[in-house]
């Protein structure tokens, strides 16, 4: 099984792709830790350091379920996959989860306009679905071009399903491409 999950900041890639990696006792590749150097989400990874962290894991591990994208500096990353699953969420759910997390991450905040708490990634998240630019990493834009010229089987997924039936719509498409 190799099976990437794209989505934007919240839909429960990653705990997803965790569930699966349990479940199969295979590599969860979180390509958060490509990107940064540390919980703190402040500094980045350098390009070239993470394009040799992607490989060490390609050759290493004839299983994965990746959580998140390399595309933006890796396009050709995951071309081995089996399926592609693009997870959504109610965009008022998907916010909530956010703003919780960057509180319990004690991340700098203020109130916005709404009186709802605020920071940069938070508003950068609300502009996922009006981002068109295929070139912005981390959008819709961008993860809709991912779906188009994906050479694997795209399946389309609510995150807001229990884990268990997420699991099991990925396996049934994965067993029938592998069929």
């Amino acid at each position: 099984m190799k099976v990437q999950i794209i989505g934007g900041s919240g839909t429960g890639k990653s705990t997803l792709a965790k569930y699966i990696s349990e479940k199969e006792n295979i590599k969860w590749i979180d390509t958060d830790n490509y990107l940064w150097k540390d919980d703190s989400f402040l500094e980045n990874n350098p390009i070239e350091k993470r394009i040799e962290m992607y490989q060490r894991d390609m050759f290493s591990n004839d299983s994965y379920i990746a959580s998140g994208s390399v595309f933006m500096w890796c396009p050709e990353g995951f071309s081995n996959r089996d399926l592609l699953v693009f997870l959504s969420l109610d965009e008022e759910a998907r916010m909530k989860r956010l703003r919780n997390r960057e509180i319990e991450r004690n991340s700098e905040m203020w109130l916005d306009v709404n009186g709802e708490y605020t920071n940069d990634f938070l508003e950068w998240c609300k502009t996922y679905w009006s981002e068109k630019d295929k070139k912005m990493a981390g959008t819709y834009g961008e993860q809709s071009y991912q779906m188009t010229i994906s050479k694997s089987p795209v399946l389309k997924l609510n995150g807001s399903q229990p884990l268990d039936e997420l699991y099991a719509e990925i396996r049934r498409a994965v067993s029938k491409e592998n069929g």
